[in-house]
């Protein structure tokens, strides 16, 4: 535990407590929309993205206490290290297979960026330029923050944007983009094609998309009844709207004129390192009820982290039974 964990730790328990009733209540109600969602409410792309955006100005300050200021679960690709040296070595690999041919002249594209802390580490391994979009202003603005005390705001660019709506970015720009467990769990199926197309329409010829992204393994069976209640309960954990199987990415991706190169399982299993948080989110607790007791948190925190906590043993019996995948693995080329 370094200094800059603890400094992150102490600003998200300080936004936690000095969040406004109306964003509490966003949080609350957020979060119950998506167990609505998951009991078969139909709902609206716009309504899906707000709930999105309303959640994650909460969750990120909460999880960034707990290590997770990333917001996503590698794989546990070395069993002697914790989360946060595994996703230094999931963001490596995913570089990787981006196959940047002049890295220190490249600019990438950072789908669903969050704070930044992952663009800043391709930043830092390649030299070149990082542009990133997040539909919550919160982390946004973090992110924009992180880069200037990094001294690399002219490097590192973040701004406010929305899958669901065309990319703000010029054609044949990027030489690369990722994702990280950000872009496929918030689209419906009919909707994937259009990010594709956009995908492919920002991307340089020869560009490559890669990623490490949650999405059901061919072996989820939606008429399986244990399938499905499982779903219902890992889903709003993982703050997503949606599953999609890999083959509906993979098609979008195919029909956009991307190549897809790969499309595999993660290399290791997320579970171990999620049974860590949820044993230290549960730890936590101890400590957020005491802050409740004496009214520097209030006592919707303490509720949140018991639905993360029994929705991460939901996901770790689904990632056992191989039905999902948190960190699937896409690599696609844009031809021409």
């Amino acid at each position: 535990m370094n200094w800059y964990r603890i400094k992150t730790a102490l600003v998200g328990l300080k936004r936690l407590a000095t969040l406004s009733a109306e964003d509490k209540q966003a949080c609350v109600d957020a979060y119950k929309f998506f167990q609505r969602m998951q009991a078969g409410e139909k709902t609206s792309t716009e309504a899906e993205t707000k709930a999105v955006a309303d959640y994650y100005k909460v969750l990120n300050n909460m999880l960034s206490i707990f290590d997770l200021e990333k917001l996503y679960i590698p794989p546990q690709l070395d069993e002697s290290e914790g989360l946060y040296a595994n996703q230094l070595l999931c963001e490596k690999a995913v570089l990787k297979d981006l196959n940047l041919q002049e890295p220190h002249q490249s600019h990438l594209l950072d789908m669903g960026c969050g704070r930044g802390r992952i663009s800043y580490h391709f930043a830092s391994l390649t030299g070149g330029e990082v542009s990133g979009y997040n539909i919550d202003p919160n982390q946004i603005e973090s992110g924009i923050e992180w880069a200037a005390e990094c001294g690399m705001s002219d490097r590192l660019h973040f701004k406010v944007g929305d899958h669901h709506k065309p990319l703000e970015y010029e054609t044949n720009s990027f030489d690369g983009c990722f994702s990280f467990q950000a872009v496929w769990p918030f689209f419906k199926k009919e909707e994937l094609a259009a990010h594709a197309n956009e995908m492919y329409r920002v991307l340089k010829p020869g560009a490559r998309y890669s990623c490490s992204e949650y999405l059901l393994t061919p072996h989820f069976d939606w008429d399986d009844e244990e399938h499905v209640a499982l779903h219902r309960s890992f889903l709003p954990t993982l703050a997503a709207t949606h599953s999609m199987y890999p083959a509906d990415v993979c098609a979008a991706l195919e029909n956009a004129g991307f190549k897809v190169l790969l499309s595999a399982p993660s290399k290791s299993e997320a579970w171990p390192l999620c049974d860590q948080k949820r044993d230290l989110i549960y730890k936590g607790r101890m400590i957020v009820r005491a802050l409740e007791s004496i009214r520097v948190l209030p006592p919707w925190v303490e509720e949140s982290l018991e639905l993360l906590q029994s929705g991460g043993q939901a996901w770790t019996d689904a990632e056992k039974s191989k039905i999902a995948d948190l960190n699937w693995r896409i690599v696609a080329e844009k031809c021409g």
